[in-house]
C-alpha cells in the first residue's frame, strides 16, 4: 500500500497502528443483510447451508464464513438477502427509517442502503434512490428490482439537479458520498492506486456540495445522515465542520451507537457525536454523521401525474394478474407502472423507474414484467414463494 497513506493512518492511530497494519493481510469482512419483507430470516443459516454470525452493525446483518459465495444463491437471485460489507450496513440504522417516511438516498448506487431503507418503509412512504453514473445507476435498478421494492423511485441525476426537483421535501436523506474508498483497498485494488492527498482532498470538496444540495432537498425537523467509506479526516470530520458552519439551522445529533468509536477531535464539530468504524471493530470501515434541519419548511407540493384508467380488456387481464389493483397506475412508453402513493413529476429529472413494473402492453394484450414477480407488491400468493418459513 502507499507509504504515505500508511503513514497517515500511523499519525492517526497512535498505539492502534499495529493493531491496524496486522488487518491488512487478513481476509476482508464479508457479510448479508437479509430483506425482512421477503425472509423472517430464522431460517437462513439452514437454507443457506453457511456459518453465520451476527453482526452489530445492522438489525438484520451477518457476517459471511471466509470464502463463501453466494451471489449465484437461488435466495440471493430472489432478493431474499444482499450481499453487504458489515459495517457499511450501520448508516441506515443511524438514519432511523420508519415506515410513512419520504426519504432520499443520494448516491445509492449499487443499492445496499437503498434496501435497508425499502425494507425499513414496508411499502409505506416514499423512497428516491438516486445514482449519478448512469452505469451504476443500471446496476440499482437491477438490485431494487431483485430485491422486490415497489414504493420508490430510481433516478439517474445530479444531487443539485435532485436539490432543485425537491426543495424542502424529505422527511430523511442519506449521503454515503462518493469518496477515496480507504476503507475498501482489501476489495477494490483501483482504491489503492487511485489514492492520493490530491484524490483525497478532491473528494472532500465534492462531498460538501453534495451535502450543501441535500440541505436544499431536506424539509424542516428533517434528519440528515452523511457516510463515508474512508478514514481520511478531511473527508469525514473536516466536511462535517464546514457543513456545520455554512448552515447555521442544521445541528448535529449523536449516532448513538455501541459499536463504534468516535471521532477525532476536530475544531467546529463534535467528535462524541460520530461514529467511526476501523478493522479493529470488525469492519472493513465506515464513517457517519447525523444532522437534523431545525428550519425552513415541508413541500407538500410536489405535482403528481393522474393515474391511468384502463380500457376494459386491459383491466380484465391486470385484475388476472394481482390480487389487488393498485390506487395509482402510469404508463410509460407502453410499459404500465403500479404504485401505492401518486406518481410524482420529476421535471428535469431522468427516472429509470417509479413504482413497479406491472408489465407491457403489447396489442391490447399485457404481458407483465419480471419486477411485478419479484415484488411483495400486491401478490400475497407470489410472496409465498419466496418467503422463508419461520
Amino acid at each position: 500500500m502507499n507509504d504515505k497513506f500508511l503513514s497517515r493512518m500511523k499519525d492517526y492511530l497512535l498505539e492502534e497502528y499495529e493493531d491496524f497494519e496486522k488487518t491488512l493481510v487478513l481476509e476482508r469482512y464479508r457479510g448479508i443483510t437479509f430483506n425482512p419483507l421477503k425472509t423472517k430470516g430464522k431460517n437462513l443459516e439452514q437454507l443457506l447451508e453457511v456459518k453465520l454470525r451476527k453482526s452489530p452493525f445492522y438489525e438484520y446483518g451477518y457476517y459471511l464464513e471466509e470464502g463463501c459465495s453466494l451471489g449465484n444463491h437461488p435466495l440471493h437471485m430472489a432478493g431474499a438477502f444482499y450481499i453487504q460489507e458489515p459495517s457499511a450496513s450501520s448508516a441506515v440504522g443511524i438514519l432511523d427509517v420508519e415506515e410513512g417516511d419520504y426519504v432520499l438516498d443520494l448516491c445509492a448506487a449499487p443499492g445496499g442502503k437503498s434496501s435497508q431503507i425499502a425494507a425499513k418503509l414496508n411499502h409505506s412512504g416514499f423512497l428516491l434512490s438516486n445514482e449519478y453514473d448512469s452505469k451504476r445507476a443500471q446496476i440499482l435498478l437491477s438490485n431494487l428490482e431483485r430485491m422486490g421494492f415497489s414504493n420508490c423511485a430510481i433516478s439517474n441525476a445530479s444531487s443539485e439537479a435532485i436539490a432543485k426537483a425537491c426543495p424542502n421535501f424529505f422527511d430523511k436523506i442519506l449521503v454515503d458520498a462518493p469518496c477515496s474508498g480507504e476503507g475498501m483497498m482489501k476489495k477494490h485494488d483501483q482504491a489503492v492506486s487511485q489514492w492520493s492527498e490530491t484524490y483525497v482532498h478532491t473528494c472532500a470538496t465534492r462531498q460538501l456540495e453534495i451535502l450543501d444540495n441535500a440541505y436544499q432537498a431536506l424539509a424542516k425537523d428533517g434528519i440528515l445522515v452523511y457516510s463515508t467509506c474512508t478514514y481520511a479526516i478531511e473527508e469525514n470530520e473536516d466536511v462535517v465542520a464546514k457543513f456545520l458552519a455554512k448552515h447555521p439551522d442544521i445541528v448535529q445529533l449523536s449516532c448513538n451507537v455501541n459499536f463504534a468509536r468516535k471521532g477525532f477531535d476536530w475544531e467546529g464539530m463534535d467528535a462524541q457525536k460520530v461514529c467511526r468504524i476501523f478493522p479493529m471493530d470488525q469492519g472493513e470501515g465506515h464513517f457517519v454523521a447525523k444532522f437534523k434541519k431545525i428550519d425552513g419548511y415541508k413541500n407538500t407540493r410536489m405535482k403528481t401525474l393522474p393515474s391511468v384508467v384502463l380500457d376494459k380488456k386491459l383491466e380484465v387481464q391486470l385484475q388476472e394478474i394481482i390480487t389487488k389493483q393498485s390506487p395509482y397506475l402510469y404508463i410509460i412508453k407502453d410499459k404500465l407502472y403500479g404504485k401505492q402513493t401518486p406518481f410524482y413529476d420529476f421535471k428535469g429529472i431522468k427516472i429509470l423507474r417509479q413504482g413497479v413494473c406491472i408489465g407491457e402492453i403489447k396489442k391490447q394484450r399485457l404481458e407483465p414484467h419480471h419486477h411485478l414477480f419479484m415484488s411483495a407488491y400486491d401478490q400475497p400468493y407470489l410472496r409465498q414463494v419466496v418467503e422463508i418459513n419461520e
